[in-house]
């Protein structure tokens, strides 16, 4: 039985590649890569010559009993385009079913975007909420984005530069005019970590946006937070433009609350807000 190892690449600079990460790399039997263009930069970098497939979010179901067979006959590593595999990225499934089928998995740790930016931020001190990468609109983005401002916990989200100012600007919006930080570009040349509101972020990147973005927002303030209320719960849901029937779903799902009443509610802060403006 072979052992899956999840290795860690470099976010931008192969420095940041390990010892170990380059051991195992070139010691299994198959590498199964994200893009494999990509990886095989990175491999020919360190002189790694093994055989590599494709497993990225198109192909994983098709590819898992592959991999699961090859798992069976040797040591499998997993790669994704930079960082750790399994955060934002395909692997959870891989990873489940390697375990179901009684196989080792052995995470080989190295870096990450969400702890560089976590780290760098200077706002995490506790537990947090990763929401990864967004939807780029429809409700599942609303969805998401009410439940973690719901949780006045710290919020971490990797986003495209071309969507930096609307995602900067929805954040605004639904969890109101929060510390946070952009960082853009982290280990790279260009690397930036910019502090300030959301709402001067989104005017500081209004313009053409380069790089990979990592945005971390911090914990409501102490006043909002004390509001732990089934209330402030919806009007953290209904601030992302959802309607009151998804945000009562939500709300329930979140408070064990009876659906019915909170939908009544979220409609009386949606009328309230509407005769207020």
């Amino acid at each position: 039985m072979g052992t899956l190892f999840l290795v860690a690449t470099p976010i931008g600079n192969l420095s940041d590649m390990t010892p170990r990460a380059i051991e195992t790399l070139g010691a299994v039997a198959l590498i199964a890569a994200e893009d494999t263009r990509r990886s095989r930069q990175l491999l020919n970098h360190f002189g790694i010559e093994n055989r590599v497939i494709s497993y990225h979010q198109f192909n994983e179901r098709a590819r898992r009993d592959q991999l699961l067979a090859a798992l069976d006959a040797g040591d499998v590593a997993l790669v994704t385009d930079a960082g750790t595999p399994a955060v934002a990225d395909p692997a959870a499934d891989l990873v489940r079913a390697a375990l179901a089928a009684g196989h080792t998995v052995s995470p080989i740790p190295g870096a990450s975007a969400l702890t560089a930016a976590a780290s760098a931020s200077g706002l995490i001190d506790g537990p947090f909420v990763m929401l990864g990468f967004l939807p780029r609109g429809g409700e599942e983005r609303k969805r998401l984005l009410g439940r973690g401002v719901a949780s006045n916990l710290p919020l971490v989200l990797f986003e495209a530069p071309g969507r930096l100012r609307a995602t900067l600007d929805d954040l605004h919006a639904a969890a109101g005019d929060r510390e946070a930080v952009v960082c853009r570009e982290l280990t790279k040349l260009h690397e930036e970590v910019v502090p300030g509101r959301l709402s001067g972020l989104a005017e500081r990147f209004a313009g053409e946006v380069r790089g990979e973005i990592v945005i971390v927002v911090g914990a409501a303030g102490e006043a909002t937070a004390a509001e732990e209320s089934v209330e402030s719960v919806l009007r953290s849901l209904l601030a992302t433009g959802m309607k009151p029937s998804a945000a009562a779903r939500e709300a329930a799902a979140m408070t064990g609350q009876p659906r019915s009443g909170l939908y009544a509610l979220a409609e009386q802060i949606r009328k309230a807000d509407r005769d207020g403006q």
